[in-house]
């Protein structure tokens, strides 16, 4: 494909990365269902109405109450009544802050319950197509406006339909209410909206749950990457194989160095004779076991004979001991037990070239 041609969605046909995840939520880019929304702010305020209701028509009832058997000392003076309107509104805030508190937490637990703790500015800034009439032509008449549109048909006539079987059977016994006091229509009344209310938020939270997972498998699929995008982000997140190839053998060839280094520090190279060769230090104060400094196969094994060569380093000739080794100990390790008595033998004999003991 190239650069200037665009992919299609019949070509994203893979599962989108975490990354895109991620950089999409940074953008705002969300799975965001409105019907979670409506169903809690609908729960928390059933909850206010049968929790809070009660005591909060009663607190409004006294102070209604008081401008009728009281209206006779209501202040009469220039500005009276401006005094009079301003006590009453700060009254009817005091009777309305929890509820109104309680309903702000409901409209931001809704959207955190889905998508967690969320700060986009990119999502907020102004861009031309929000504020573009054929845009918005676009927006207002497109699939997903249309699929809206019959989403909120179907769901005021499922809302319709449950709350008129909810308070069907009532309307067959309407006419015991004729005679009935205010207190006890106001009490059937209640339990009534309770009634209804409660069928509206099971019948919510049914929509809410399959809204949500329709919204979230749209999202997925809005997502998907072609598998050239999951190549090209893993060569960002990874490196280009080529570049990784480069800084492994880079790495490599210091490893290999800082190796050849130590080797003036053995004292003796055990080799088979060309194909390998083991590079080992002991100091019989310091280590318990003899240390192996370098070894290498083929050109560096060469390489290791040779640096031995020039700083005097003992040379010994041993091939099933020097294949041995080479495949149980590793640089910048001690050589195992099983290797002890072959390798006391070596160095013996180079100790004794050496003079020492």
């Amino acid at each position: 494909m190239s650069d200037g041609e665009q992919e299609d969605d019949s070509q994203k046909t893979e599962d989108p990365t975490q990354k895109k995840l991620d950089e999409a939520k940074k953008r705002g880019q969300v799975a965001l269902s409105r019907e979670i929304n409506n169903w809690v702010m609908l729960l928390a305020g059933t909850i206010l109405v049968v929790t809070m209701s009660p005591w909060m028509m009663t607190d409004l009832t006294i102070m209604m109450r008081s401008f009728i058997e009281q209206s006779h000392n209501m202040p009469q003076l220039p500005g009276g009544v401006r005094e009079l309107l301003g006590g009453i509104f700060f009254n009817v805030l005091l009777i309305l802050a929890l509820p109104f508190l309680l309903l702000m937490f409901a409209a931001f637990i809704g959207p955190f319950i889905q998508i967690g703790p969320l700060f986009s500015p990119e999502a907020l800034a102004p861009k031309i197509d929000k504020i573009s009439p054929i845009k918005g032509f676009g927006r207002l008449f497109s699939m997903r406006s249309l699929m809206e549109f019959v989403k909120g048909i179907l769901k005021m006539g499922l809302v319709g339909g449950v709350g008129f079987m909810l308070l069907y059977p009532f309307f067959a016994n309407i006419d015991h209410m004729v005679g009935m006091s205010q207190a006890d229509f106001l009490s059937e009344l209640y339990i009534l909206v309770i009634r209804l209310l409660v069928g509206v938020v099971m019948v919510m939270l049914v929509v809410a749950v399959i809204d949500v997972t329709f919204q979230r498998q749209q999202h997925q699929k809005k997502m998907r990457m072609s598998k050239r995008e999951v190549k090209d982000e893993y060569r960002q997140a990874e490196g280009d194989p080529q570049i990784r190839a480069k800084l492994r053998q880079l790495r490599s060839e210091r490893a290999r160095n800082r190796m050849i280094q130590s080797v003036p520090s053995a004292d003796v190279v055990i080799t088979n004779p060309t194909h390998f060769a083991i590079a080992l230090k002991y100091n019989p104060e310091e280590m318990d076991a003899p240390l192996c400094v370098a070894k290498g196969q083929d050109n560096i094994a060469l390489r290791i004979r040779e640096v031995a060569k020039e700083n005097n380093v003992v040379i010994y000739e041993d091939k099933p001991l020097a294949r041995a080794l080479y495949d149980v100990v590793e640089i910048d390790q001690t050589i195992p037990a099983a290797q002890y008595k072959a390798v006391a033998e070596v160095i013996s004999f180079v100790f004794k070239q050496k003079g020492r003991m």
